[in-house]
């Protein structure tokens, strides 16, 4: 070991466990023993507080059945932890959930990445195990992670298990919006209805599909940040816990290494990353979330790239709501191996993951078996990758679809446009008889973005209108500024930016424009001319001020947040020294 080496070493273990971070009374050894008095009142003996000291974050909560399995995994995480000699202690953080999160859980995202960040800074923790589950926690703990720069590996509590609903394997939340619409188009009745509401989550976890958090879980796995084969096992199996041990033990050895989340979360990660949510035909979301952790760590994600990377990167991964599997099965394909394996060659081999060794490495030391959830690159579920860049005059910095969940014979199509000017609009119209329009129309939902909502909603997923679903119409074109569930499936034209509420060209558009999508030409333009969209603009009037957009984390939010390319971070934020960007070839 050089002398640098020892030095740094040295300082590391200066700066660890009960020495690190005190708070500063003026006399360094007081607050020392101050702390030392105050926890040993739980019982800590001086032996147990010189270990170094993993930090656990406890993100369960009643209201998130996503994550009801949290006190096993923390158990498991102590028990790893103690095994490899280091001292275990869970710390509680935000938690939470997509259905229970008022106005909408992205808007709460950011919040919670303070939380996560702030409290590894505040606590004299050596490393992090971050336990996340449903859809924003992920990527608001690997934010947080990434701006504290401790040692950090994130562990996931896992899919749901799926139920059956009179013979039909059934799984949230695919199967949700699936089943709702056929109740909204009379298809099945109110007794029906209810009876699969009990099937459809089965048990705790996350989405049985690939969801937002099933993608945020294989997305981490990719960027190295995961312990190899932990994304997949569902939240009730053996496999979960016995990942959950092996997390903590990891944890204890990445301080010794100094593997902080710098030298593990590099352009070439992100890539690879990007490629991995392109070929499990991940949700739309993950683009946000992916922007938002590398702008954490100082990479500007190009849209470009990730469309140029979809021409190349097929959909592989044969599960709901672009395949017809779940979770449980991919994990029993194998989980993200075969996809990395047939993504071999387009893969940074040399990226580090959790386990200090490349990712090379541990590909080589999985052993592959024949199995149907993962196609060869050769025979895939989709050509191209499940998510398509579009520009236009209404999206002059973008807007994407998920192709591979798309209806083939829409995404080229013109049709007469139908707007909706926010969410109450769009909940008192939508469903009246009265509403003039047509199954080859194509619907616009304004003022639903990062500003608009506030906190882009998951409303992009744009009911059928009902009289058009009773007549038996199953998609139309949609277009918006905000997001849907990466669950759900659909012609549907999303995170339109600039977004209506900042002054993006969106908020021009009325209803009787025609609008021309072309997902082959990569564009998305309105039929009007460019005089009237300037009168438009000119006559436009600014939205009236909303109760409870001048206080609180509301007023910071609508202050602060950026739009949907820039991942609707915080623009404080992002790192002060950008590295650049994801290169445009390999």
């Amino acid at each position: 070991m050089s002398h640098s080496d020892e030095a740094n070493k040295a300082s590391r273990q200066a700066a660890q466990g009960m020495r690190k971070g005190l708070t500063n009374y003026g006399d360094a050894e007081f607050s020392l023993f101050l702390r030392k008095a105050f926890i040993k009142g739980a019982g800590y003996s001086d032996d147990a507080l010189s270990r170094p000291i993993v930090g656990i974050t406890n993100t369960g909560s009643g209201f998130n059945p996503c994550h009801g399995n949290a006190p096993q995994l923390i158990e498991a995480v102590k028990r790893g932890v103690m095994l490899a000699g280091g001292l275990p202690v869970d710390f509680p953080t935000i938690s939470i959930h997509e259905s229970f999160a008022h106005p909408n859980s992205m808007f709460l995202r950011n919040l919670m990445s303070m939380d996560t960040e702030e409290m590894i800074r505040a606590l004299p923790i050596d490393s992090v195990v971050l336990i996340g589950g449903c859809d924003k926690t992920v990527p608001a703990q690997l934010m947080g992670a990434a701006s504290a720069g401790v040692p950090a590996i994130q562990l996931v509590t896992g899919s749901m298990l799926t139920g059956s609903h009179r013979g039909v394997r059934v799984g949230a939340c695919t199967d949700c919006r699936r089943y709702w619409g056929m109740y909204r188009g009379e298809e099945i009745d109110d007794q029906e209805i209810a009876e699969v509401n009990d099937q459809l989550v089965a048990s705790v976890g996350t989405c049985s599909v690939m969801g937002t958090a099933s993608t945020m879980a294989c997305i981490a796995e990719a960027l190295g940040i995961m312990l190899p084969g932990g994304a997949t096992a569902p939240a009730v199996t053996a496999d979960r816990i016995r990942i959950a041990e092996r997390t903590g033990s990891l944890a204890v050895k990445m301080i010794e290494a100094g593997m902080t989340p710098d030298r593990i979360l590099t352009e070439k990660a992100f890539e690879n990353a990007l490629m991995v949510l392109l070929a499990i035909g991940g949700s739309t979301n993950g683009i946000i979330h992916l922007a938002a952790i590398a702008g954490r760590c100082g990479i500007r994600l190009e849209m470009e790239r990730i469309d140029e990377l979809g021409r190349h990167i097929p959909v592989l991964v044969n599960l709901k709501p672009s395949g017809s599997h779940y979770m449980e099965d991919l994990h029993k394909a194998g989980g993200l191996a075969p996809v990395l394996r047939e993504l071999r060659p387009f893969l940074h081999l040399d990226t580090l993951t959790v386990t200090g060794r490349t990712l090379g490495e541990e590909l080589d030391s999985i052993a592959a078996f024949p199995q149907e959830v993962v196609r060869p690159l050769n025979d895939p579920i989709y050509p191209q990758g499940g998510i398509a860049f579009l520009r236009g005059n209404i999206a002059p910095n973008g807007a994407i679809i998920k192709q591979s969940a798309a209806n083939p014979e829409l995404m080229e199509h013109e049709g007469r446009v139908v707007v909706f000017d926010g969410l109450e609009d769009l909940a008192q119209r939508i469903d009246s008889p009265d509403l003039d329009v047509n199954a080859d129309d194509v619907l616009v939902l304004k003022n639903i973005g990062p500003k608009g909502a506030p906190g882009m909603p998951e409303a992009g997923y744009i009911p059928i209108p009902r009289k058009l679903a009773r007549a038996g119409v199953k998609d139309m074109v949609r277009i918006s500024d905000g997001r849907m569930s990466g669950t759900a499936a659909g012609t549907i034209v999303l995170h339109v930016t600039p977004e209506a509420a900042e002054g993006g060209p969106l908020g021009l558009v009325q209803s009787g424009d025609r609008l021309r999508l072309s997902v082959s030409e990569r564009s998305l333009d309105l039929l009007v001319s460019d005089d009237e969209l300037a009168r438009r603009r000119l006559a436009a009037q600014p939205q009236p001020p909303r109760e409870g957009d001048d206080r609180g984390y509301r007023r910071l939010f609508l202050e602060h947040v950026t739009q949907a390319e820039d991942g609707c971070d915080f623009d404080f934020l992002k790192s002060l020294n950008m590295q650049g960007h994801i290169p445009i070839r390999k």
